[in-house]
C-alpha cells in the first residue's frame, strides 16, 4: 500500500540485522539505498543482495559521515530519507562501565545521529522535506538492569527526535524514533554473551511479552518504511515501540 518509488535513502548499520532488513525493504519499495557500515562484509553483502550501494563507515568519525553522504548526493542526487539505525550496547551498571565503553556507546548511539543529521538536513530543505528515522529502544522508554550507558543514550535518542521535529518540521523534514524490542539480531545474542548467559535461555525470557516472542528484523523495518513513506506525512515526533506490547 505504500511505495519509496524514487526515494533516495541512506541505512546506517545496514550490514546486519534490523538495518540489512530495512535497506532490503525499502528497496523492495523502490527506494535506492546507501549501506553504511563499519562491517565491511556485511555491508557489502546486503548492498548486493538489495542492488544498493555500501559505504564504509564508522558512524562516530564526521569524516566518513560525510564520505557517506557525498556518496548518495554524487550517486543519487540527495538524500530522502535517513535511517540512523547504527548501535551499540554495553551490559554493566555505572559502577562497572570503563570510560572507554561509555564513550564508545554515546559516540555511535547519539553522536552518529547528530552527525548524520547535520549533513542531510541542508539538501533535505533545499528539496522542500524529507524523513528522518532514528533508532530508540524500548529502554529509551523506560529503564532496564546493568544497562546504564545503552538507556541513557536511547533516552537521548527518543528526547533528541522529539526536539528535531520542532526544530525542522517547518522545513518539510519529519523526524520520528521507532523503539525496538528484543529482536533476533546479533547485538541481543552478543548480550547473552555480555552477561553470561546462553543465546536460547535469554531468548526465551526476552519473548516473555504479550505478543508471546521476540522481534524479527523485518517487524522493525516494515515500521520504518511507513514512517519514511507519504502514507506518514502528519506523522512527526512520534515515539514508536514496536515491541509486542513489551512496555505496554
Amino acid at each position: 500500500m505504500i511505495s519509496l518509488e524514487g526515494k533516495r535513502a541512506i541505512v546506517t548499520g545496514g550490514g546486519a540485522g534490523i538495518g540489512r532488513a530495512t535497506a532490503t525493504v525499502l528497496a523492495e519499495l523502490g527506494a535506492r539505498v546507501v549501506v553504511a557500515d563499519i562491517d565491511t562484509e556485511g555491508g557489502e553483502r546486503t548492498a548486493k543482495d538489495t542492488g544498493s550501494l555500501f559505504v564504509r563507515c564508522d558512524v562516530s568519525r564526521r569524516e566518513d559521515c560525510e564520505r557517506t553522504v557525498a556518496t548518495a548526493q554524487e550517486e543519487f542526487g540527495g538524500v530522502d530519507i535517513l535511517f540512523n539505525n547504527a548501535g551499540v550496547i554495553r551490559r554493566s551498571t555505572v559502577c562497572e562501565i570503563t570510560e572507554d565503553d561509555w564513550d564508545l556507546v554515546m559516540a555511535v548511539n547519539i553522536k552518529s545521529v547528530m552527525l548524520m543529521s547535520r549533513l542531510v538536513i541542508p539538501g533535505m530543505v533545499a528539496a522542500g522535506g524529507g524523513s528522518i528515522i532514528n533508532t530508540g529502544s524500548g529502554w529509551g522508554i523506560q529503564g532496564g538492569g546493568r544497562a546504564v550507558s545503552y538507556c541513557a543514550s536511547k533516552g537521548a535518542v527518543v528526547n533528541m527526535t522529539r526536539a528535531m521535529a520542532i526544530d525542522h518540521g517547518p522545513d518539510g523534514i519529519r523526524v520520528n524514533c521507532v523503539c525496538p524490542g528484543d529482536t533476533a539480531t546479533g547485538m541481543l545474542a552478543d548480550e547473552a554473551r555480555q552477561l553470561g548467559e546462553s543465546a536460547a535461555a535469554f531468548y526465551e525470557e526476552a519473548a516473555d511479552r504479550p505478543l508471546g516472542r521476540i522481534g524479527q528484523p523485518r517487524d522493525i523495518a516494515q515500521t520504518v518504511a511507513f514512517l519514511a513513506s507519504d502514507a506518514a506525512a502528519f506523522i512527526s515526533g512520534a515515539v514508536i515501540p514496536v515491541d509486542g506490547a513489551g512496555t505496554a
